[in-house]
């Protein structure tokens, strides 16, 4: 059984996004998933319910080191007692980052390199999994106290307001059970869930289209994961391009829509 991504476990718990029909049925008859994201709820609802105190002593040194050595073994592939190193299979080394002005809207995009790969391949052992997450869940209650902690906003920063949204459906050939969804936060990132999407040679990049004029510009590539948090241009105009496109692109240096569009939908505020 394919169990859900860690990832979107993790947005699940935040409340970030719901979960779709088909994670749904997958959490009702999976225990692992269920089980992982019930604990990384209670993680989440720890760290709200220390929106109240004050006065928090710093976490021990030896808390913090222990989550350095935990992410440290797991980047490296070592086993928990240190005795080795192994490379993970189609693991890649390095990240570029390419920025490319846009001319539409005057903004410099920053993007990925979309041919980077996820460190969380099957070629991890389940102890480094358990590490990175519970590096994870430390860290998001270490977030909540610092909210808490912060002499000059002593009150707990509120959720993310989503100011406009779209649901995603197939386009063109795209087989029908592609979906996701879009929604624009108040922070000035695009939020994206996706799921279903056909398997590509090449990668996922996601567009913002001006559907009177049809100009369009890129907001950035998706991963290997169901959802991601791309930041906008400031100076974006939503009432413009208004439309999102999830596109089919290749490995070939050109920056240019590739006209395969696997999914769209029309932002509404």
């Amino acid at each position: 059984m394919q169990h859900l991504d860690h990832d979107r476990l993790v947005f699940l718990a935040l409340g970030e996004s719901e979960a779709d029909n088909g994670e749904s049925t997958h959490l009702d008859t999976c225990t692992h998933c269920r089980a992982e994201l019930a604990t990384l709820e209670r993680v989440a609802a720890l760290g709200t319910e220390t929106q109240g105190l004050a006065d928090l002593p710093d976490p021990p040194e030896h808390v913090w080191q222990d989550i350095i050595a935990q992410v440290g073994a797991a980047e490296a592939g070592a086993s928990p007692t240190g005795s080795g190193r192994r490379q993970v299979p189609g693991q890649a080394d390095a990240t570029s980052v390419e920025r490319v002005d846009d001319t539409t809207t005057g903004a410099t995009v920053t993007r990925l390199d979309p041919a980077r790969r996820s460190r969380r391949g099957s070629g991890w052992s389940r102890w480094a999994a358990t590490a990175v997450t519970a590096a994870a869940a430390a860290a998001v209650g270490v977030v909540g106290t610092v909210s808490v902690l912060r002499p000059d906003d002593p009150t707990p920063a509120p959720p993310q307001v989503v100011v406009a949204s779209a649901p995603l459906a197939a386009y063109g050939s795209t087989p029908p059970a592609a979906k996701g969804d879009a929604r624009v936060l108040q922070n000035g990132q695009l939020h994206l869930h996706v799921a279903n999407l056909p398997r590509v040679p090449g990668y996922y990049e996601v567009w913002l289209i001006n559907p009177t004029t049809m100009e369009m510009f890129s907001v950035g590539t998706l991963g290997g994961g169901s959802d991601a948090l791309l930041p906008l241009p400031p100076n974006v105009d939503l009432a413009s391009y208004s439309v999102v496109d999830v596109s089919a692109e290749q490995y070939d240096n050109n920056t240019r829509h590739s006209g395969d569009s696997l999914l769209r939908g029309t932002l509404t505020g």
